[in-house]
């Protein structure tokens, strides 16, 4: 017999998320498809997700839909969605879902003119993280290059209204590079998050595909500035499995650790859909073993390292020991 839960779970998160895969399919060439069918191959059995029902996954879900909200959980299609939920965890996406970068390995809608923010957002993120008792808020956001300030404003806005409910609450911002701008910027980080979270997402060689409205150096330079200018807490993350070679990744942990990066995540790239990125190969659990073991001698004091590992998994856990998640 089925669960009402994990039937619920298909139906309201899977099915869609199969459709969404399908349909790209329609439109590609024989060529294409052979080209596809010659990727990374069968996904192993550390990849496969085992899907659990509960009680407080249902809460979660329910709660964030009463507050009309988002999670990057939802729209990112992140593969840890029914673990969080039903640990009673959700990280909050600000500004809409609507992106205005076209990253190749993202599942986030994307438009050069989104609609405009939701000004009752801030109260309501506000409201959730008291109803759920969090201890720890992690709140990002898409990226707005259509507002002046990149929505700086509406982030203070909401670190703001967090903390005027929940004072005791610590708080964790994965922030878009608001454009190099320094007052948004500074606008932000002058909050001082417990966190300040900004992903570099991949190596150098491989900006111009997997983030060609971005920029590396721009990336390092953000938490150079949080914590050489703010003094805050810095973190950073990694997705592999896109092409780029061990001696890369260790390149660019040895950038973030020269830039004062405290923590590192290091995640398996896996592909939102036909119309993404392929997925080059996947790395296997010794070799993010071995990430974690160079990160941990470059000084980061927390690693975590695994296929299912994202910038906001565990966000909880800021203590000192690395880890290797599997």
């Amino acid at each position: 017999m089925i669960c009402k839960s994990t039937t619920a779970l298909w139906w309201t998160f899977f099915l869609p998320a199969l459709i969404r895969y399908i349909e790209p399919l329609k439109s590609l060439t024989f060529t294409q498809q052979t080209l596809m069918k010659r990727g990374p191959g069968k996904k192993p059995d550390w990849l496969k997700i085992r899907l659990t029902g509960g009680a407080s996954f249902a809460a979660t879900r329910q709660l964030l839909d009463r507050h009309s909200l988002h999670t990057v959980c939802r729209s990112a299609m992140c593969p840890n969605l029914q673990e969080c939920w039903s640990h009673g965890t959700a990280t909050f996406l600000l500004l809409g879902t609507i992106c205005t970068r076209v990253c190749s390995f993202c599942a986030v809608g994307k438009a050069a003119n989104p609609p405009a923010p939701d000004p009752l957002e801030p109260e309501k993120i506000a409201l959730a993280v008291q109803s759920m008792r969090l201890k720890h808020a992690v709140l990002t956001s898409v990226t707005r290059d259509d507002l002046h300030d990149g929505g700086a404003e509406h982030w203070v806005k909401s670190i703001r209204a967090i903390r005027s409910l929940t004072p005791l609450v610590t708080i964790e911002c994965l922030i878009p590079d608001f454009q190099g701008n320094e007052k948004a910027l500074d606008q932000v980080m002058a909050e001082a998050p417990e966190v300040l979270n900004h992903n570099i997402e991949t190596v150098p060689s491989l900006y111009a595909k997997v983030r060609p409205q971005a920029s590396y150096r721009a990336s390092l330079e953000l938490l150079g500035r949080a914590k050489q200018l703010h003094g805050l807490t810095t973190k950073s993350g990694l997705m592999v499995g896109m092409g780029e070679t061990a001696e890369e990744i260790e390149l660019s942990l040895s950038d973030l650790a020269r830039h004062g990066c405290d923590m590192v995540t290091i995640g398996q790239y896996l592909q939102p859909s036909a119309a993404h990125l392929p997925v080059e190969r996947y790395i296997t659990p010794e070799e993010f073993e071995h990430y974690r073991s160079v990160a941990e001698k470059a000084g980061f004091r927390n690693v975590q390292s695994g296929p299912f590992v994202r910038s906001s998994y565990h966000a909880e856990a800021l203590t000192s020991k690395p880890e290797t998640v599997f």
